[in-house]
């Protein structure tokens, strides 16, 4: 196998243990992760995924089992020169600015000294943050603010491997839509991704493949399509004793959820009080859905992406797909 045909990202039967050997945080691990894929890592808090990150990064060192980035060690420097990383916990120099801070990193990294201050202000502009945001200390600095300055941080250098631990942690709307246009195009470009995340709408949204870890564990494996523009399921909530508007004679409410659905495109799927579900074709028609919903006079309160394809993964016995 050629070093092209490789995977990125190659875990065989790793095992980390911790407390003496006591605690089993990883039982077995094997993964393959090819050039060019948006892997999601999801589970229960203390299933192993922070664990898993640890080894992948070569922050960590399995007590057996091995973990290889294009055939090398995690942790060799050739490797650390194209990875970025974006952990969950941000502990940043606060009373540096944000291109203070991404100069610093510009310079640790060992990049072009003549392209710093350019290579620096392009990657602001990349997250959203201004000149301004920039020239601001980083101990005034929002928790959305940090998120966009660590994957800033991140992208210096293009690197070809990517983890982002959390990366929407405390990210506003606007945010969270750049965060995903960045990694689909950095995925067209070939850039292996790995993210570890409970956000799971935006998980299956910008990931090609997700695996479930359990008790130091791969559980189960789903395959997704990221960023489908199809057909997707929306989940809505009416307030629960607040009053629907006069139906049609004989029309019980889920025959009026029906009628809605089907004058908007859509296709109403089931209603249990207060929720019902709904499939949409795409972003636009989930909005026509929801403007006819609330222009009947029908008490909406809440409207999210159906996330039960991976919740479905938390539940006892679930099987491994691919």
């Amino acid at each position: 196998m050629t070093s092209a045909e490789a995977p990125a990202l190659l875990v065989e039967n790793v095992v980390k243990t911790y407390r003496g050997g006591t605690v089993r945080a990883l039982d077995g691990v094997s993964l393959s992760v090819e050039r060019g894929e948006t892997l999601g890592i999801i589970g229960p808090n203390g299933a192993g995924k922070t664990t898993l990150l640890g080894c992948l990064l070569g922050f960590l060192r399995p007590d057996s089992g091995t973990v290889t980035v294009d055939g090398r060690a995690p942790d060799d420097l050739a490797v650390r020169a194209y990875t970025g990383y974006l952990p969950e916990r941000l502990v940043l120099d606060r009373w540096m600015s944000g291109t203070e801070f991404l100069e610093y990193h510009h310079a640790l990294a060992k990049l072009d000294a003549t392209a710093r201050k350019a290579d620096c202000a392009a990657a602001l502009e990349r997250v959203g943050l201004d000149r301004a945001a920039g020239l601001q200390r980083i101990g005034k600095y929002s928790r959305g603010m940090l998120q966009r300055l660590g994957l800033a941080q991140a992208l210096l250098g293009d690197p070809r491997l990517l983890f982002l631990d959390e990366p929407i942690s405390g990210v506003d709307p606007a945010g969270v839509l750049l965060f995903r246009k960045l990694l689909a195009e950095m995925s067209s470009q070939g850039v292996t991704i790995l993210v570890n995340s409970h956000q799971l709408a935006e998980v299956e949204r910008i990931c090609s493949r997700v695996v479930f870890v359990k008790k130091g564990r791969i559980e189960a494996m789903e395959t997704v399509r990221a960023g489908a523009a199809s057909a997707r399921v929306l989940r809505a909530r009416f307030a629960a004793h607040a009053p629907w508007p006069p139906a049609r004679e004989g029309e019980t409410p889920a025959a009026l959820l029906a009628r809605i659905a089907t004058e908007c495109d859509a296709t109403w799927l089931e209603y249990t009080a207060p929720d019902a579900r709904f499939r949409v074709p795409d972003d636009a028609g989930a909005t026509r859905l929801l403007s006819a919903l609330l222009a009947a006079g029908l008490p909406l309160i809440e409207a999210a992406p159906d996330e039960g394809r991976l919740e479905r993964l938390f539940a006892p016995g679930a099987e491994v797909r691919s």
